[in-house]
């Protein structure tokens, strides 16, 4: 298991473990074949923590039946009222994200969590006619995007080297990608600042 993929769980554990609600941005967990537009698999994991929490999926639109519909630069909540808020894959595709990331902060809880998934090099991919790819983030922007919050943790995803196969044609040849993820891992690389974007967690 990568760093990333040890990160992810961590941290998706501690907040499905300490906090009672979450609500998740755009359903990045991508756990709910009823209520959004892809699943992945390799989530299962997750399945048996929300028999013991209230997770709700907010999304812009109603097209992919989520528990909430509303717009993330003006969530529907009240200050201070929600236990953790995820947003994984959205900053990229949203107009303004530093208004966003300042409601995400005025909506959580005092020691409430937050988990943010923002790429940084990293190929294009809008999808027509629900989303545009509009921003990339380095780590230098996610930390002014996040300054409001006391604690903030960041993990890269992926390498110098693994990034630039993932980028290019050479990522579909998953050899390659085990090749270049030993590369990174050989000079340092994922210590370096070009990686392909980074997981952050947050607290209030």
């Amino acid at each position: 298991m990568t760093s990333r993929d040890k990160f992810f769980r961590e941290k998706i554990k501690k907040i499905f473990s300490d906090k009672k609600s979450i609500i998740d941005i755009g359903g990045g967990l991508r756990i709910s074949k009823k209520r959004g537009n892809r699943y992945d698999s390799s989530h299962e994991w997750i399945l048996p923590f929300l028999e013991k929490v209230e997770y709700k999926i907010l999304d812009p639109v109603p097209d992919y039946n989520p528990d909430i519909v509303g717009d993330i630069h003006n969530l529907p909540f009240a200050d201070d009222s929600q236990d953790a808020i995820l947003c994984i894959s959205v900053l990229e595709h949203i107009e303004n994200p530093i208004r966003a990331c300042q409601k995400i902060h005025r909506v959580l809880k005092p020691n409430g969590y937050g988990f943010i998934y923002a790429p940084f090099l990293y190929y294009y991919h809008a999808e027509k006619g629900y989303y545009g790819d509009y921003w990339r983030f380095t780590r230098d922007f996610l930390a002014f995007l996040f300054k409001d919050f006391s604690y903030m943790e960041v993990q890269s995803i992926r390498g110098a080297v693994e990034t630039w196969f993932r980028i290019s044609s050479l990522g579909k040849v998953r050899i390659l990608v085990y090749f270049a993820r030993a590369l990174d891992k050989m000079f340092k690389k994922t210590r370096g600042k070009q990686v392909s974007g980074y997981y952050v967690f947050l607290t209030k």
